[in-house]
């Protein structure tokens, strides 16, 4: 009997049918159609996992805030204590992904465990949160390969000490156009081979990290600091105080490198068994995160050299300038950079592909406008993916772009609001199931026990921290070009996304296709 007639016929499917289904059993008992190709182990989602986070590009694009807030100290120390509340966060959404494992990931996780009353309007917020941020996160990673790839170029000065290449805005913009393009073209032209390119580069990133290390120490033109320092010396130059909040900002700097690691929720449904092997490869990556940011971190932190000198500098990408005090010279500098300018773009690629099956889920349950005209729900035959939601992805993010032409304050707030978005999103399924007693979850495959409340509650309490935290200035005084406008981009999108829900979205929006299952399905 195929998975169709055993769950849509007269047979109604039992806890036990559950526990023994195939994937594509238990994707028919949530409601859905198996569409797309299921050839990813947990090794795979591990990996990719990784590779959304990619931790030598993330960690060295925004090195500029744990450096003002506390330098060295702020650096290793916040990236180990965020790494450890992200493991509780991780834990949580492998639980509940082990419940409900499906593209549409979080916000079908949200309706499935509120109550009647309220389930429609949180999966609708909730799912715009998650598709926002998978949006913009995507656009943001584009971006910082695009800025990071010209602070590399510019490690080259000319006669009066500038960098060999200042773009002007449209330059720039160009420049994160052509990224775009071809994170897209890897992403899309390239899926049978992604699981593959994942894999080459978590070890093509270790030996980045490598080489960086050995070289750096290997000549250490200007010295090493000592480990004293390194460990211990805290020196705030954000103007922010007291010591204890200027540290707090500085974790943005892990906060936003690991901030896509719930993204990958979204490849359930190309998974060989999603139930048991999401959640493992949320918690495993984060451990290969860490362990991979730590062996990066310490040794580039007892190379840097004056924090004013770094953070001062024009291109605002603290590692070019970090390796041309460190090798002596700019062309090793740039040689180094290579690994993580590459290592952005495949970051990139991974965006890509978990964003636009994001899309596409939410659009399957008929929640994006013109979905069904321009076919946002529907897979490529030829290609195996949802190509119409990648490019209607891609599409956004190109003419977010734009702004950054006319306003970089504009355009940095759409930045930090994709990590806030997300951030909700995770927290949200996780909350709602923890106030209503994990009731919810008896039935989950990869259950964490009494420990889950703990997880649980360490995830609610630092996304509740980490929100009002991701909308803080780098430093003081503010100016109008300084300030973070993150929050009002967040607000704005949280407000409109409700009152759209309200006149129009409650009308035709009824909830994922399989939140009409019986609770004794779903006990």
């Amino acid at each position: 009997m195929s998975s169709k007639e055993k769950y849509d016929g007269g047979h109604k499917p039992s806890y036990e049918d559950r526990r023994n289904s195939t994937a594509e059993d238990e994707l028919a008992a949530l409601g859905y159609t198996q569409e797309l190709t299921r050839t990813r182990s947990t090794l795979n989602v591990a990996f990719m996992s990784f590779v959304l986070a990619s931790v030598p590009y993330g960690l060295s694009t925004t090195l500029y805030y744990p450096l003002v807030g506390g330098g060295a100290t702020t650096v290793i120390w916040g990236w180990c204590l965020v790494s450890a509340l992200m493991l509780c966060v991780a834990a949580s959404l492998g639980e509940i992904t082990s419940a409900y494992p499906l593209a549409g990931g979080v916000y079908y996780q949200s309706y499935m465990v509120s109550p009647p009353s309220y389930r429609k309007i949180m999966s609708w917020i909730n799912g715009w949160s998650f598709t926002l941020g998978n949006v913009i996160i995507t656009l943001s990673v584009n971006f910082g390969t695009t800025l990071l790839l010209l602070g590399c170029i510019n490690i080259f000065k000319d006669a009066e000490g500038n960098g060999i290449f200042l773009s002007a805005p449209y330059q720039t913009w160009l420049i994160f156009l052509a990224i775009t393009l071809i994170t897209n073209m890897i992403s899309s032209l390239g899926n049978r081979w992604l699981a593959m390119l994942d894999t080459i580069t978590v070890v093509f990133t270790f030996l980045g990290v490598f080489a960086i290390i050995i070289c750096g120490h290997a000549i250490a033109a200007e010295g090493r600091r000592n480990a004293a320092w390194v460990f211990g010396g805290f020196e705030v130059s954000s103007g922010w105080s007291p010591p204890g909040w200027a540290f707090c900002v500085g974790l943005l700097h892990a906060a936003y490198a690991t901030s896509a690691t719930g993204m990958v929720i979204s490849m359930c449904e190309e998974c060989v068994d999603p139930a048991r092997q999401v959640p493992k490869a949320l918690v495993g990556a984060l451990g290969l995160n860490w362990l991979c940011g730590f062996i990066f971190l310490v040794p580039l932190s007892f190379l840097l050299p004056d924090i004013a000198t770094v953070v001062n500098d024009p291109s605002a990408q603290p590692l070019p300038v970090i390796l041309r005090s460190a090798i002596g010279n700019e062309g090793g500098a740039f040689a180094l950079t290579v690994p993580i300018i590459i290592l952005g773009i495949l970051c990139g690629t991974s965006c890509v592909t978990a964003s636009s099956r994001c899309v596409w889920a939410f659009a399957r349950d008929g929640a994006i406008p013109g979905w069904q005209k321009l076919g946002i729900a529907s897979v490529n035959e030829k290609l195996g993916i949802p190509l119409n939601a990648m490019m209607a992805s891609m599409v956004v993010q190109i003419l977010l772009g734009l702004i950054s032409i006319g306003s970089t304050a504009a355009f940095n707030a759409f930045n930090g609001a994709g990590v806030i978005f997300l951030t909700l999103s995770y927290v949200t399924p996780v909350a709602i199931s923890f106030f209503n007693g994990r009731n919810k979850l008896t039935h989950a495959k990869w259950h964490l026990g009494a420990f889950g409340w703990f997880c649980n509650a360490v995830s609610i309490a630092y996304c509740a921290f980490a929100i009002p935290l991701f909308s803080m200035p780098a430093g003081l005084p503010v100016s109008s070009v300084s300030m973070n406008y993150a929050s009002v981009v967040f607000v704005a999108g949280i407000v409109a996304t409700t009152v759209w829900y309200l006149v129009a979205g409650r009308k035709y929006y009824n909830g994922p296709a399989g939140g009409n299952i019986d609770d004794d399905v779903f006990p």
